[in-house]
């Protein structure tokens, strides 16, 4: 079966790539093999169980009717006692299991969105009504700390230590602020994550949040614990408070390499004459996403013969940035955007030698060096909060130390 490795880039965002590797499949114990009857209560007839996998564009009556039943059976099911939602909302890769008694009758549906959820209809003695059941557990978690260093790059070398690629991922975006993961990352570098392990009748369902993770590159120590306020919204913080998370991305794409970096005295690759350039080129394929840095508005998006395709944003009274090359546009003169949303892909209009988006950062009017300017911060921990703040981040450190029993000498 095909499935996905990550190539880590600089915004902290991720590019999947298509891999080729078997993966065992575990089949889901709650529901019993198709080719084999279910024993009921003494004296009721045997069940027998099928068990069908969402595709795309499925609805619950086509995959009623790849598992043989009709319409009557979905109408039945549908009617059930105001708990039916669920099944209007199939996701592909999840599966539709029913028992059919011995003359074929529907007599039971579950569907489990999640491991944890279950929504069971199951046919009534009297009429030909359908009775509903949602029944969701709560996990048993299990903190765990996965500890590595980097030797050839990030997604390897956590992978390497026990890290999935949903976590190597979201270790990615905790850091992409301060580290930009395709340009800084060294051997040598070092990580800890500290995570929920979640458990279900002793066997293991997943992996809960990072809770707490350190990242050393070239010898800077950054630190995140993530806390979640009285409003159920998460964020991660340093140990003081300060937000990872920043006020604009260090780079607005996922990009493969830097063909031309900020450089007053420039020499132009078309025109041989030093010109200054205000601005990164970020290298990327045709069609790349172009996000927006930081929330704004769009105050002019045309077309020149130097800067090709382009959009430029305001986003307070301080600061600018301006996007050219792009192939196309998503967005319009006067649009408010948020952080990251798309506003175009990378292409080569106007003078340019190759697919590609020139990116300027501007501070008070100034062109700034966008790699390494000092980008603003988010909201820090409010005062209010500042207290169970420090209780949350003193335990979920401890634990980040206390678990981390791996001796990252001894893998040298």
């Amino acid at each position: 079966m095909a499935t996905a490795a990550v190539l880590l880039l600089p915004s902290g965002r991720v590019q999947a790539i298509r891999i080729a590797q078997e993966i065992p499949v575990e089949l889901d114990a709650r529901f019993t093999s198709p080719s084999e009857p279910t024993a009921q209560d003494a004296g009721a007839e045997s069940l027998f169980w099928r068990e069908e996998r969402i595709r795309s564009g499925d609805t619950l009556t086509s995959v009623f009717k790849r598992l043989e039943l009709d319409t009557a059976d979905v109408h039945a099911v549908v009617e059930a006692d105001g708990k039916t939602k669920a099944l209007s909302q199939l996701r592909i890769g999840e599966t539709v299991a029913v028992a059919v008694g011995e003359e074929g009758q529907l007599a039971k549906v579950k569907y489990s969105p999640s491991p944890t959820e279950t929504y069971l209809y199951e046919h009534g003695d009297s009429d030909n009504s359908f009775q509903s059941q949602h029944v969701v557990e709560t996990p048993e978690s299990m903190p765990r700390v996965r500890e590595g260093r980097i030797s050839s790059s990030l997604f390897a070398d956590a992978a390497a230590v026990g890290l999935s690629q949903a976590q190597i991922m979201e270790l990615a975006g905790i850091f992409g602020w301060d580290i930009d993961f395709a340009l800084d990352l060294r051997a040598g570098d070092t990580f800890s994550v500290l995570y929920d392990e979640q458990y279900l009748d002793g066997r293991k369902i997943g992996n809960g949040d990072i809770l707490a993770a350190r990242f050393t590159n070239q010898g800077t120590t950054y630190t995140a614990v993530r806390f979640v306020g009285p409003d159920g919204s998460a964020a991660y913080y340093t140990p003081e408070g300060q937000p990872m998370r920043k006020e604009f991305l260090r780079a607005p794409l996922d990009f493969t390499r830097v063909s031309s970096d900020f450089n007053p005295r420039r020499l132009h690759p078309l025109f041989k004459t030093v010109r200054p350039h205000n601005g990164i080129d970020y290298a990327a394929p045709r069609g790349t996403p172009v996000y927006a840095a930081g929330g704004g508005k769009v105050i002019a998006v045309g077309y020149s013969n130097s800067r090709g395709n382009y959009v430029d944003i305001q986003h307070n009274g301080k600061h600018a940035t301006r996007y050219y090359h792009l192939d196309r546009f998503r967005v319009k003169k006067g649009q408010v955007v948020k952080q990251g949303q798309v506003i175009g892909a990378v292409g080569s209009t106007g003078y340019a030698t190759g697919p590609h988006l020139h990116y300027e950062f501007l501070v008070d009017g100034v062109h700034r060096n966008p790699r390494t300017v000092a980008l603003p911060k988010a909201d820090s921990i409010p005062a209010r909060l500042k207290a169970p703040f420090a209780m949350r981040t003193n335990s979920v450190l401890a634990q980040l130390d206390h678990l981390g029993t791996a001796h990252l000498a001894t893998r040298e």
